[in-house]
């Protein structure tokens, strides 16, 4: 059984989703919050291994909530050291917050009208350590780059992309920093930076956001 957090400011909506994962054999939502704030408050409130708060496996999370929204808290935490691996709900045409929840670390990103195999199939995904984007999420991604100019010139078929710097644009896309990459990858930070710099340069654009953007475009992530 896997166990869920379910964050949503509208009870309807946390209700309704609780009452459609009551109808899977492999979920069960063992807590619910209204905020970022509450659902931090829950994960921390008890440490015994006999409460099912302590035992959260997956955190199912609205992107905008009143106090404290689902990218500030999964920032939060991520400073808290949490390993929960955290899906974040939408029901926005706002690419900017989703491509911001990919570089906070979220591990899946779905819309609020999924229905229940989706949803359930994308808990059993971020559960196994895999990420899980919903096809529409993407289409609408790939809409917002089309007003977003890089500062580079690149054809439209950029500089192919090596293995490792694939690798790194994988590791930026979760939102990994500099050091974090180095660590993972065991480099130095200046050999990521300077890599880093060639994967924007290859995609032309001129932050990460925006390769992060345009790798889903051309499908390499």
């Amino acid at each position: 059984m896997i166990n869920v957090l379910l964050v949503d400011d509208q009870t309807l909506v946390r209700h309704g989703i609780n009452s459609l994962l009551g109808l899977a054999d492999s979920v069960e939502v063992v807590a619910q919050a209204s905020d970022g704030l509450k659902a931090i408050e829950c994960l921390q409130a008890k440490k015994s291994l006999e409460d099912k708060l302590a035992q959260v496996d997956v955190v199912l999370m609205d992107i905008r909530m009143p106090n404290l929204d689902g990218i500030q808290t999964l920032i939060r935490l991520n400073e808290l050291g949490s390993k929960i691996p955290v899906i974040m709900l939408t029901t926005f045409d706002d690419h900017e917050s989703v491509i911001k929840a990919i570089q906070a670390g979220a591990k899946g990103y779905l819309l609020k009208d999924v229905s229940l195999e989706t949803l359930v199939e994308a808990i059993e995904t971020v559960h196994a350590g895999k990420t899980l984007i919903q096809p529409a999420i993407t289409e609408r991604l790939i809409q917002g780059l089309q007003g977003i100019k890089g500062d580079f010139e690149a054809s439209e078929m950029p500089e192919p992309l090596s293995t490792r710097e694939t690798e790194i644009l994988r590791l930026m896309a979760a939102g990994c920093s500099n050091r974090e990459m180095a660590e993972s990858l065991f480099k130095s930070e200046g050999t990521i930076k300077n890599q880093v710099s060639s994967i924007l340069s290859k995609l032309g654009v001129r932050d990460r956001t925006r390769a992060v953007l345009k790798a889903i475009e051309l499908g390499i992530i």
